[in-house]
């Protein structure tokens, strides 16, 4: 599909700060990372709206499904993001529905800036026209990495001689035309992150892990993103999807009770990342979760 599209002008401007979770492999974890992202907004006590762009999947969308079964099955105290649904057109001519696609997610997108703080995008494993108009309207882009040269290549290509020498791949290049375009339509920035997720201990992988990381730091001077803490391969951030819960709901009013020493380090990590996201409004705030 072209690229050739400029973001729509909004007739007012924009309150909410909109975070992309984006990465063009299935797999990485983006899900998985929007939902604990938005469980820590909500914990922070900011208004936070969702747009769930894997039309097909709809991963993020049942995991919010669940959490609001979850509080009505049990009278919880849980606070639950604003959701809008987004369907892509199915007119058969591709400017026709290329054009209907951007039309639904603008107006979504000024729904839930009209009463959020925060608008978390997940964007689907693949490519897809309704991913790159969200991504051209990012604010912080957070890019979940498996720890792999295989899930390295969608951001940079390694000479295969001298492993040091990367190119910038085609997740890269998407990123780059957006950042262009959102400069020339609003000329703000987009501050992209990227999170080493699923990261093992494992001293066999200790090696590889180390490549990885190298390549990484060279290709992050090169493009300009910014290296977020890593999340570990741990159960507990997956475990608690059909509750609807996250790692930071265990103490909370309504959770699942309160949260084990095996949990903590999980924990940290996530501070951590929230930390390093530098999110508008939050620098200095004591943590709350």
């Amino acid at each position: 599909m072209s690229l050739a599209y400029a973001p729509e002008h909004t007739p007012a401007p924009r309150q909410a700060h909109v975070i992309v979770v984006g990465n063009q492999k299935g797999g990485a974890g983006k899900s998985t990372v929007a939902m604990h992202i938005i469980v820590a907004l909500m914990r922070m006590g900011r208004r936070t709206g969702v747009l769930d762009l894997d039309v097909r999947q709809r991963s993020l969308t049942r995991y919010i499904e669940n959490r609001g079964r979850w509080i009505a099955s049990r009278g919880a105290q849980l606070a639950s993001p604003q959701i809008l649904e987004l369907h892509e057109s199915r007119d058969r001519s591709l400017d026709a529905a290329e054009a209907s696609d951007e039309s639904g997610f603008h107006a979504a997108l000024r729904r839930l800036s009209e009463t959020c703080d925060f608008v978390v995008i997940d964007s689907p494993g693949g490519d897809s026209y309704l991913a790159r108009v969200a991504h051209s309207w990012a604010d912080t882009l957070v890019t979940p990495l498996n720890d792999s040269f295989v899930d390295f290549d969608l951001l940079g290509d390694i000479d295969p001689d001298c492993a040091d020498i990367v190119r910038p791949s085609i997740y890269s290049e998407l990123v780059w035309e957006s950042r262009k375009k959102k400069a020339l339509a609003v000329r703000t920035p987009i501050d992209w992150v990227v999170l080493r997720n699923r990261t093992s201990a494992s001293k066999i992988e200790a090696k590889n892990k180390q490549k990885v990381g190298q390549a990484l730091n060279t290709l992050s001077n090169r493009i300009g993103f910014r290296m977020a803490p890593g999340l570990s391969e741990r159960v507990i951030y997956r475990e608690l999807f059909p509750q609807g819960l996250t790692l930071l709901d265990l103490d909370a009013d309504g959770g699942e009770g309160a949260m084990k020493m095996a949990h903590l380090a999980a924990r940290q990590e996530l501070r951590d990342l929230f930390i390093t996201l530098k999110l508008p409004g939050l620098d200095g705030e004591p943590l709350k979760f």
